[in-house]
């Protein structure tokens, strides 16, 4: 049988052509290539002819690749500014020969490639896994990151964080949940990730299953990295402008996590929840969350503009 998702990624990139994004490898370094999606006249050989509007980042997170976790986002907003889709490293083309799995290496890496694109400025868009990461990109390059919009998302999976989560989802690790070895432990993920997931047949999930989740190795290496003491684990400062967008009934960070999150950045941030909407909320709601990511870029351009 015809992998269904195979077939459907297809139309998206006919789709993204159609509003003026195309794929582009950009090599960080020898061994590490990342695939971004970026404007369609962007090429890292000819940076000065980088487009003439505000950059948006695109962090996804660990369910699905960058363009898959975005699509919505990417069409609605691509018109408008320069929009950058990066794929993390093990997640769709990129991949580096490195043995580095910390967060901090797919922070380095997604500011060089931006870098190499000829991004001076931006705002990073990040939920859940690519949340920590947008965390870690504003912490290390100020200068390149301007301001934020993550949801569903933590500063860093501490241990106190990581048991609660698992706790409230039920499942004994990560690994367990996050990458699935059968159709059911597909269907399990998703019904965790969303409010209400509207049925779909089991080829579906198998299609998902089938593309989705290669690079295991990898992948599990990455989440051996991602969970850190939380007495090793300190608050830092952020220069930037945070907003938080979160799924109402995401369960796995929930209300409270979210409001944690908001003492923990002292005022430096702006908290909103959409309803109806669990985990991957810019996918479930996708017309609630782009109203509110569109208001909330306007303001920050406009604030730009006024300095």
């Amino acid at each position: 049988m015809v992998n269904v998702l195979t077939m459907y990624m297809s139309l998206l990139r006919a789709l993204m052509k159609l509003v003026g994004v195309k794929p582009q490898a950009v090599e960080i370094e020898p061994g590490t290539v990342m695939r971004f999606w970026v404007p369609s006249d962007q090429t890292t050989s000819n940076t000065k002819n980088k487009p003439d509007k505000p950059a948006v980042v695109f962090v996804h997170g660990f369910e699905l690749d960058g363009i898959l976790t975005w699509q919505f986002q990417v069409l609605a907003l691509a018109k408008e500014y320069a929009v950058y889709v990066p794929d993390l490293l093990f997640f769709g083309e990129s991949i580096t020969d490195k043995k580095e799995r910390k967060v901090a290496f797919q922070a380095e890496c997604t500011a060089k490639g931006l870098t190499k694109l000829g991004v001076e400025k931006c705002t990073l868009v990040g939920m859940s896994y690519g949340g920590v990461v947008c965390f870690k990109m504003a912490e290390m390059y100020p200068d390149l990151v301007e301001s934020m919009v993550v949801g569903c998302t933590v500063m860093a999976m501490t241990e106190s964080i990581s048991r609660a989560g698992l706790e409230r989802i039920g499942f004994s690790s990560w690994s367990e949940y996050l990458m699935p070895d059968t159709v059911k432990g597909v269907k399990d993920l998703l019904l965790v990730a969303t409010y209400k997931l509207p049925w779909m047949p089991d080829f579906v999930f198998k299609s998902i299953l089938e593309v989705m989740f290669d690079n295991r190795k990898e992948r599990l290496e990455l989440l051996q990295e991602l969970v850190v003491s939380d007495k090793d684990f300190i608050v830092p400062r952020f220069s930037q402008k945070i907003h938080l967008l979160w799924g109402g009934d995401d369960i796995i960070f929930n209300m409270e996590e979210a409001r944690n999150l908001k003492e923990q950045l002292e005022g430096k941030a702006t908290l909103q929840f959409i309803e109806n909407a669990g985990h991957l909320v810019q996918s479930e709601r996708p017309s609630a969350y782009n109203k509110h990511l569109k208001k909330i870029l306007a303001s920050l351009h406009e604030d730009g503009k006024k300095k």
